[in-house]
């Protein structure tokens, strides 16, 4: 993983991409492409590259976005009161994206967390590519 210019990032994100990873928007449920997406990898965030999740943590909670048992990396939280509700909103620390929000009602045997991520914040590295993506390092965590 090397360095970001996040003005040169921001440029090459389609407008959904764009939308919910600085506006905070929300994809609409079913639609993205990670959400029944189950190949072994990492998800990094779309604009900075930092690894988020792994695919061993993924699951398919029935939200409509994927779900995530715990990152691989410590995130930002932040509390969100839009639309009415009371809300924990999950961020990338490097790229200050939005990825989602966090929930309390993720499986148990895993720690009772739920990450809803929407799939317009995330890019997938696969695990034959993690190498040569400048990912390599989290090659153990498929071994």
């Amino acid at each position: 993983m090397t360095t970001f210019n996040k003005n040169e990032a921001l440029k090459k994100l389609s407008q959904l991409e764009y939308e919910v990873t600085q506006n905070a928007a929300t994809e609409h449920p079913f639609t993205g492409k990670y959400d029944d997406f189950y190949q072994d990898g990492i998800y990094v965030d779309i604009v900075s590259g930092e690894p988020l999740f792994s695919s061993k943590d993924k699951y398919d909670a029935g939200c409509g976005w994927p779900s995530f048992t715990q990152p691989i990396k410590k995130l930002a939280y932040k509390r969100d009161q839009s639309f009415g509700m009371e809300r924990t909103e999950v961020r990338s620390p490097e790229g200050d994206s939005h990825l989602g929000h966090i929930f309390a009602d993720g499986p148990v045997e895993a720690g009772g967390m739920r990450y809803c991520i929407n799939s317009a914040a995330l890019r997938f590295i696969s695990v034959a590519d993690l190498e040569k993506e400048g990912y390599g390092q989290y090659q153990e965590l498929f071994q």
